[in-house]
């Protein structure tokens, strides 16, 4: 009998993807689809959420296809997804009631100031692990409620459901069946209290959102329903779940507390995981389930850095570098002794800073520095936020971090050899290269073959994750923190405020 296969569907901000898995965690095949971004007014951004699902059927198929396998070969589907983009719908019809509002989205920026001007963000973090921020889709939710016609009045009568884009696939791709979620996007959303893992009353009044249009919440690995047959040929069991970030922690074997990985993007999300501790941060990262099996959470740490990746792609639009790779052949061209810093706040500073009006310098020229020199700063700029982060979470989390733990890291600056020797040299930190990039759908058809009893145990499933390229740390513990002492000066030169963290 051949080996029972896994299909994971990564629908994500820009795309929707579906990629085949064999049991080791090798992909056979995958295919993806672009997704069209909307921009309906200023701060404005939505998704179409008919199109993402048509494009998930259509992929899941193309990727089957591609692999040149059968679909009766396929024993499960996993799926991760953009965490807190909401849909709202019709559930006699399946009608969207508006397009689908996607984390990105600010509309509710006043909502929350005025959320925190009234003294709820205390309260609200302490419940959810989160703060007050458009980015999370309680507000938006609210937000269509309010604003959708006839929508409040729809909801009180039953007729419509929401759910972040896992549970509107899911719905969708069981006919109606199945309305649900997992405990990782269900942690997103700031209506979810982590540790009773239920839907929050006080979180529900205070965001004026009723319980009844909510989906449940499930375990990450486990029976979340059966795909209509007409669709992908056969009826298919959905039984692993979780948003992108935390099927990335899974993809990179994240599941022993102090295990931290970072996606290097056009920004960076690192995640710890706390085991079954969930701390209170006292530097304002965010608390977040990382994963819940057979009932038991376990949480993580997460920070997010604003700019990252797209500090190279200002290089390359901003300063007329030819390209990425002319970015970095530049960058190791740098004089030794290189003392510039580039503190890359161009759309504010992300965690543990949290600084949305602070803006972005080029600090400590010399006459001798010169476009090798800035473009070390900007991949340099990349390693000093995460160290910035690594020092808040083990302020908040000290009993997580053990000897010799190492930072997994993947996305697209993770494939320089370069850079994550630099990343090493400058947090202090092994960094362990993944081999292969797709971690975020990787996690999803290991939470899948978990729920689908294709391995035995958690561990198991984790230890199909990438093999990975370790990188020691080979400057001065002097030397590292002179850098680091120069970055957090200039960081303090672009603050708005004095709310610095002390780290």
């Amino acid at each position: 009998m051949a080996e029972p296969l896994i299909l994971a569907l990564d629908q994500g901000t820009t795309s929707t993807r579906a990629i085949l898995f064999d049991l080791s965690g090798k992909a056979l095949g995958e295919a993806a689809i672009p997704l069209a971004q909307h921009y309906p007014a200023d701060g404005w951004v939505e998704h179409d959420a008919i199109e993402i699902y048509e494009a998930a059927v259509q992929v899941m198929n193309q990727a089957v296809a591609a692999a040149g396998r059968r679909m009766d070969e396929v024993a499960t589907i996993g799926i991760t997804n953009q965490r807190e983009t909401v849909v709202l719908w019709d559930r006699h019809t399946g009608v969207p009631a508006h397009g689908a509002v996607v984390w990105q989205d600010r509309r509710t920026a006043a909502r929350c100031e005025a959320l925190r001007l009234e003294g709820a963000e205390a309260r609200v973090t302490d419940v959810t692990g989160l703060l007050i921020d458009p980015y999370f889709s309680g507000t938006k939710l609210a937000w269509l409620l309010d604003n959708v016609p006839d929508a409040r009045t729809r909801a009180q009568a039953g007729d419509l459901l929401a759910g972040t884009i896992d549970t509107w696939l899911i719905w969708k791709l069981t006919g109606g069946a199945s309305h649900v979620t997992d405990a990782t996007n269900a942690s997103r959303t700031l209506l979810f209290d982590i540790r009773a893992q239920v839907w929050s009353d006080e979180m529900l009044a205070l965001l004026d959102v009723p319980r009844a249009i909510l989906p449940e919440v499930r375990d990450c690995a486990g029976l979340f329903g059966e795909t209509l047959p007409d669709l992908l040929g056969r009826a298919i069991p959905i039984c692993g779940v979780a948003g992108d970030q935390q099927a990335a922690l899974m993809g990179q074997g994240c599941i022993a507390p102090g295990q931290m990985k970072a996606t290097y993007g056009t920004g960076c999300f690192l995640l710890v995981n706390t085991g079954g501790s969930a701390p209170k941060s006292g530097t304002r990262l965010l608390t977040t389930v990382a994963a819940r099996i057979d009932g038991q959470a376990t949480f993580a740490l997460e920070g997010a850095i604003f700019i990252a990746g797209a500090a190279i792609g200002w290089l390359v639009e901003g300063l007329g570098v030819e390209s990425p790779a002319a970015a970095e052949a530049l960058a190791r061209r740098a004089r030794p002794d290189n003392a510039v810093i580039l503190v890359p706040a161009f759309t504010g500073l992300g965690a543990p800073w949290w600084d949305a009006e602070a803006r972005g310098a080029l600090m400590g020229l010399t006459r001798d520095a010169g476009l090798p020199e800035i473009a070390a700063a900007a991949y340099d700029a990349c390693a000093y936020q995460t160290a910035d982060l690594i020092a808040a979470m083990r302020s908040d989390a000290p009993e997580a971090f053990g000897a010799g733990s190492e930072l997994r890291i993947d996305g697209g600056m993770s494939r320089s050899p370069w850079f994550a020797q630099r990343l090493a040299d400058l947090t202090g930190q092994r960094v362990a290269r993944a081999s292969y990039e797709e971690t975020t759908a990787l996690g999803a058809a290991l939470f899948a073959g978990l729920g689908a009893g294709l391995y035995p145990d958690l561990a198991a499933a984790a230890s199909a994750r990438p093999t990975t390229e370790p990188a020691d740390p080979s400057f001065s513990d002097a030397d590292r923190a002179a850098g680091q002492a120069r970055w957090r000066d200039a960081v303090r030169r672009v603050l708005s405020h004095d709310g610095a963290p002390a780290l």
